[in-house]
């Protein structure tokens, strides 16, 4: 470990760092201790989120991440968070933190609080029969989803740092030995569904109360001091869970495992195991090689979601009036409804349009997707990138080069032209660059993941994975 004075001076230890989880006692964590690895090789840093700690990338070395982010050296408490799950519909009380832990919260500029959560770097009380360790290529996997789903606008966690650590690990889903890494995750909250679920096992309702109060005061302030607090902390969760359902299925990605354990009380994304994008539209896709009933499929997410917030209702309806819970999870339809199709008119070009044409075109949008078995995140670029303002008075010129089946595609195309003559001539300029936004050419496929990483396996060659991340944090 270096000198003290040594790490005084670096800028990831010495952030203003909060222990406002740890400060709600010992029943909802444990004290850790992190691994000590053989080696510490930074292969990423995301200098994008050092502003929103305060910090110039400039000013953070290499080293700097080793020692915080490898090297653990911190000055406060590590701990491994406790919390149960339903997992594939089954509720497992052997559950934790058993490869990651709380490394420390920060409360950035903009006043919002959040975590710095790790992923492979060490034993736990909650390890079980695992060895506390990530595969250098799990971190690379998560690296990039994280990555790809905020720049699709997705309301998830990220990955701040992954630093290889030199240990040979055995994998019954990867050729084994792998590499092995330790990442930190960036997020607003690790607090799960989950965590809750485990007070409601050991009937704890002055816990539930207790974390409750916590989550609102730091992840729905908004609401402090109203009467009905409780409730409208419910029906916000509801509303953000909805939108982040929307937002992975407008995306075409599919999470995997939806379990409780999985699912953040402040509704964001994280977690990225045997994620994948579909590559074609199929709601019975899945992407969990164990997944053998379908239940995580892509079509399923929306419907997950909404069961996880009805079983989350077990530990709330302990502090909370049940018709405040039901009147809550009421909108969740209306809520993903509504945002899905917002989302993927977006994603088609437009910023609104009167309902019925909406519905129709989106309707007659998935129908072609399905029918055609296009590839999904291809069709949406070339309708960036033959873009032209010909479209609005000549349909036979929209995507005049593609293949796709004539009768359903004449069908979307004629509604397609009359959602483009809802748009003054002026201002069709909006549309091309709404689909150029929204719909970059770089698809994170997984013939595409698995392109960069075999490089890295045959001769550590890194240079197509950093290729392939600017890419995709430039929209390209």
């Amino acid at each position: 470990m270096p000198p003290l004075s040594e790490l005084t001076q670096n800028p990831l230890v010495c952030l203003p760092y909060e222990n406002v989880f740890a400060g709600l006692g010992d029943q909802y964590s444990d004290v850790v201790e992190a691994a000590d690895f053989p080696k510490y090789e930074l292969r990423f840093r995301n200098d994008q989120l050092l502003g929103k700690l305060g910090l110039m990338s400039e000013k953070v070395e290499e080293q700097d991440f080793i020692e915080a982010f490898g090297q653990f050296h911190v000055p406060h408490h590590l701990r491994a968070m406790r919390y149960h799950g339903y997992q594939f519909g089954e509720y497992n009380p052997d559950l934790g933190d058993g490869r990651g832990f709380l490394y420390g919260q920060v409360r950035s500029p903009d006043g919002l609080l959040y975590d710095f959560g790790t992923k492979g770097s060490g034993r736990t009380p909650y390890s079980r029969n695992g060895d506390g360790r990530l595969t250098l290529k799990g971190g690379v996997r998560e690296v990039l989803a994280a990555e790809a789903l905020h720049q699709l606008g997705v309301n998830t966690s990220r990955t701040l740092s992954l630093i290889e650590t030199g240990e040979s690990l055995w994998r019954g889903d990867e050729p084994s030995p792998t590499r092995s890494s330790v990442m930190v995750r960036f997020q607003r909250s690790h607090i799960r569904f989950g965590t809750f679920e485990r007070l409601y096992f050991y009937q704890r309702p002055d816990l539930v109360e207790t974390l409750l109060d916590h989550v609102i005061e730091h992840y729905y302030s908004d609401y402090m001091g109203e009467e009905e607090v409780y409730g409208l902390f419910y029906a916000d969760l509801v509303k953000r869970v909805a939108r982040l359902a929307a937002q992975w299925m407008t995306a075409g990605f599919c999470h995997a495992v939806l379990n409780t354990d999985n699912m953040a009380i402040a509704g964001e994304s994280f977690d990225y195991g045997p994620y994948a994008f579909i590559p074609t539209y199929d709601r019975k896709f899945t992407a969990a090689y164990f997944d053998y009933s379908g239940r995580y499929s892509y079509g399923n997410q929306p419907m997950i979601c909404r069961i996880n917030l009805e079983v989350l209702q077990r530990p709330l309806g302990m502090v909370m009036d049940k018709q405040d819970l039901a009147t809550g999870l009421d909108g969740y339809d209306a809520e993903y409804e509504h945002t899905y199709r917002e989302l993927m008119l977006n994603k088609l070009g437009f910023e609104s349009l009167p309902e019925t044409l909406g519905k129709d075109l989106l309707g007659k949008t998935i129908k072609l997707l399905e029918e055609s078995q296009t590839g999904y995140h291809d069709f949406f670029y070339q309708l960036a990138a033959q873009f032209n303002f010909a479209w609005r008075s000549h349909p036979e010129t929209i995507l005049e080069n593609s293949n796709l089946s004539a009768a359903v595609f004449e069908k979307w195309r004629n509604v397609y032209q009359t959602a483009l003559q809802t748009i003054p001539e002026a201002e069709l300029n909006t549309v091309g660059d709404r689909l150029t936004r929204t719909n970059p050419k770089t698809a994170l496929l997984r013939p595409v993941i698995e392109s960069i990483w075999e490089p890295i396996v045959a001769e550590d060659n890194w240079q197509p994975f950093n290729d392939l991340l600017k890419k995709i944090q430039q929209r390209k």
